[in-house]
Parts: structure tokens; sequence; C-alpha cells
């Protein structure tokens, strides 16, 4: 197990690389100076210029880049114009809002969507798995910014049940049923297309595990249904989930960007938003990085749940 984790482990290096060439080049292709969006009504050609040498983009693009890569090897991922701070401690602070927002949307999903492919799945072609199958299609046919919108104007405007927006009151007290309150909406409109996506699949998986010989062996010696189900067909069933689950795990974080715009979630999103507007490019560039070495980093520790469930994968 360790050779296959430390083989991982390296085949996320190229990956990691071509993320940052790929980031790296986007933002040098935005038309315009960022010097002079940076420095505004400031943006004498004085100050233009001393900008540029600051920032660098008075060099090579290729040198930029090794400059710029190698800073972020040592742990130096520039420093912020706009917020005049380091961009790694911008991104760790704000990390923790999207985390405790993609995480409990992850978990959401992951619980809701198999529970929903499961049962679909024992009660095919029955009243349930129709139902289940309006449901799912229902939700992954509706954007979840839409959905966000939707949810503030009837449940926080309306009805007045949830906070309209925001991770925290301006005034009050700062507890974890405050934050629940808060998270209610914004985490379950992330999740509801990922719970489609996953239920849809989970569905397959378990229809696929349910026509197999071992399978119908249980049911010939009298094990009850739902020990078939939940223990012996779900079990097997969960080697094909898993990676869904990766999948799934990279469209809840990328897509937190929409749902903390629409709920003002003091998260990395919001922040890689308004950092594009200012042209902060040292911001932008870190955080998207950050942002893809977690998802690759998740997506190995799939992999080996997935591996220690099916010891063939190693092979």
């Amino acid at each position: 197990m360790t050779g296959y984790i430390l083989k991982r482990l390296v085949s996320a290096i190229p990956v990691l690389l071509g993320i940052s060439v790929i980031v790296f080049l986007i933002m040098a292709m935005i038309p315009g100076d960022p010097a002079t969006a940076i420095l505004g009504s400031y943006a004498t050609p004085e100050n233009v210029e001393k900008l540029n040498r600051d920032l660098g983009l008075d060099q090579g693009l290729v040198a930029r880049y090794f400059i710029w890569l190698g800073n972020m090897l040592q742990g130096d991922f520039g420093r912020s114009f706009a917020l005049n701070r380091p961009v790694l401690d911008e991104v760790l602070d704000r990390f923790g809002a999207t985390l405790i927002l993609a995480g409990t949307s992850f978990v959401l999903c992951s619980l809701l969507g198999i529970a929903a492919g499961v049962i679909s799945a024992a009660r095919q072609y029955g009243v349930a798995d129709k139902a289940i199958t309006f449901v799912v299609l229902l939700g992954i046919s509706i954007p979840s910014f839409f959905l966000g919108m939707m949810m503030i104007l009837v449940f926080a405007v309306q009805l007045r049940w949830f906070p309209v927006s925001g991770m925290w009151p301006i005034y009050g007290d700062r507890n974890l049923g405050v934050l629940l309150e808060h998270l209610a909406m914004p985490a379950f409109a992330l999740s509801v297309v990922a719970t489609g996506v996953i239920a849809r699949l989970a569905r397959s998986a378990m229809l696929e595990v349910l026509r197999q010989d071992f399978i119908r062996t249980a049911r010939a010696k009298g094990v009850r249904e739902r020990q078939v189900i939940w223990r012996h067909a779900l079990r097997a069933a969960m080697v094909s989930i898993i990676p869904i689950l990766g999948i799934q795990a990279g469209f809840v974080l990328s897509g937190a960007v929409y749902i903390e715009m629409v709920f003002q979630w003091p998260g990395v999103g919001r922040m890689l938003v308004d950092a594009i507007l200012k042209r902060d490019i040292l911001l932008v560039q870190g955080g998207v990085v950050f942002i893809a070495a977690c998802y690759v980093i998740f997506n190995i520790m799939v992999d080996v749940a997935q591996a220690l469930l099916d010891p063939r994968i190693k092979t």
C-alpha cells in the first residue's frame, strides 16, 4: 500500500505543474496592464514602471513563470497588492470558511445520494424508485446559484427562517448553533446537483451488484433483505461509488465560488472573484493552485480508499 500511495503522489506532480502553467498563462493573457489597473488614478508612467518592476512584469514570460514557481515551491506565494498581505496567509484565512461550506455539502450529498441510490435500486420500477428519479432529475436541472437565490427569497426574506447571508452575524454570539443557521441554505444549495449525480450512479452500481451470484446465494440462504442490501450489496457497490464521490468533491469545491458570492460567504471562492476584479494576479494564481492541490490530494485519498476496498486496483 505504501508503494501505491507513493506512486499516486509522484503522479500528482505533473498534474500540479500543468495547472500552474495554465493558471499563469491565463492570467498573463488577460488584456490590459495589471499595474495600471492596480494603481487606478495613481497610474502615472513612473508609478506604472516602478510597479511593473516590483511585480516582475518587466521580464520575459518564461522567466516570470520560473521565478513565481521557484518562490512558490519555497512556500512564498507572493504578496497581494490589493490587500497588502502575503497571499498564503490570505488563502489560509479564507480556506477555513470554504472547507466548512464544501465539507458540509460533500457529506450531505454523499449520504443523501448514496441512500437515495440504494433505495431506488432496491425498489426498482416501484413508486419509491420513480419518485426518487423525478426528484433527482429535478435537482440536477436546477443551477446551484439560482436555487440559492430562490432559497434566500423564500426562506430568508419571506419566511425569515434563516439569515440572508454571511457566515456570522454582525452582532451577537458566535457559536455552533448560529453557524448552522447561516450554513443551512448555502450547504443545501451547493449539495443538490451533486446529490442527484451520486444518486443516479449509485443506483446503477447497486443494480449491477444485485444481479450477481453472491447476492442470489445470500438470499437463498435466508439472509434478511435489509442485510443483503445494506451490508453485502452496498459494500460491493462502494468500489464503483467512491470514484464518483471524488469527482463530485471537485464539483462541490468549484461550485463553492458561485454559492459564496450568492450568500456572501467569506471563503476562497469569493476571495478569488474579488481578486480577479481587482487584477490581483498573485492572489488569483496562489488561490487557484492551492485549491487545485487540495483537490488532487483528496483524489489521492479517494484512490487509496478504493484500493483498500478492492486490492486488485493496486496491481
